[in-house]
């Protein structure tokens, strides 16, 4: 008589028939679970909490200067805004095409202005001016 030899197929193909043979439908209560949302508060004082990360740094307290501040009152002027295949904007000022992060100096009516360009958005240019962020408007009606 011939010893029958099993095949580790033929084993995993049984373990694998048993657990799902063995497995429990799943309920209602555990199909219709929503992902919990997480919420992060910055912290305005030490009291309410530190930076995980820089636990010595006094960034978080610091006061946030707002990005909505009053226009800059020169002849600075946007004068286009275009977006390339990967979702990045580049604004237009003075001639020059500017990314977020960029900085040079822009010549207006007043003279040279040292720019840096914070955000960009589709009707508007955040830029830092000697440390204060102002925010252009972009029309593009001549």
């Amino acid at each position: 008589m011939k010893p029958y030899i099993i095949s580790p197929q033929s084993l995993m193909a049984a373990l694998l028939l048993a657990v799902v043979l063995s497995a429990q439908p799943l309920t209602a209560e555990a199909a219709d679970h929503t992902p919990i949302q997480s919420v992060f508060i910055i912290p305005t004082s030490p009291a309410e909490g530190r930076d995980p990360f820089f636990p010595d740094s006094s960034r978080p307290y610091a006061t946030p200067i707002s990005p909505h501040s009053p226009t800059l009152q020169t002849s600075l002027s946007i004068t286009g805004i275009s977006r390339d295949n990967h979702n990045n904007y580049f604004a237009i000022i003075g001639n020059h095409t500017y990314g977020v992060g960029d900085e040079g100096d822009v010549k207006t009516s007043e003279g040279s202005i040292h720019i840096r360009c914070v955000e960009i958005k589709p009707t508007s240019v955040v830029v830092e001016v000697d440390g204060q962020l102002h925010e252009l408007p972009f029309s593009d009606n001549p």
